[in-house]
């Protein structure tokens, strides 16, 4: 109720826009392109590099460390996906072996 009342109050004053006001201070930059490339960059390089690092290496908080890998690059904390194929090759027929001792 008091954010209806801070509304009402700014359209009695003449506000017009819905848009919020212009922020004061620094503009984000952790979330850039630039970060987003090389956040991928040193994924690539070790697939178990963790967001702690990535952080100190980059300069930037963890929480956008984690944005970046999460919600821009998309990666997730799936080993499988990160097997080569002759890996998974083994895997499969582990699992293969292990179903036909149990049947």
């Amino acid at each position: 109720m008091t954010q209806v009342y801070h509304w009402c109050s700014w359209f009695k004053d003449g506000r017009t826009s819905l848009q919020d006001e212009p922020m004061s201070g620094r503009p984000n930059t952790a979330n850039n392109d630039w970060n987003t490339a090389r956040v991928d960059e040193l994924i690539k390089v070790d697939r178990r590099v963790k967001l702690k690092e990535l952080s100190l290496k980059l300069d930037i908080p963890k929480t956008n460390a984690y944005k970046i890998v999460h919600d821009k690059l998309g990666y997730c904390k799936i080993y499988a996906k990160m097997l080569s194929d002759e890996h998974k090759r083994q895997r499969v027929e582990i699992s293969q072996i292990l179903l036909h001792r149990c049947q």
